[in-house]
């Protein structure tokens, strides 16, 4: 793989953290929002994984 190539995987793991970890502050600051959040991340999983 190129050196680009490699970048860009590592750019989108970080952001995904990143993301994840915005999500978990949010639902620990505000519990009610836990409910929706878990499903919308549960259709967001599902989608990744569907389209490989």
């Amino acid at each position: 793989m190129s050196t680009i190539a490699l970048l860009v995987i590592l750019l989108l793991a970080v952001v995904g953290a990143m993301l994840a970890a915005g999500l978990a502050y949010v639902v620990r600051r505000d519990p009610s929002w836990g409910q929706p959040l878990t499903v919308a991340f549960g259709a967001v999983v599902v989608l990744a994984t569907w389209s490989e």
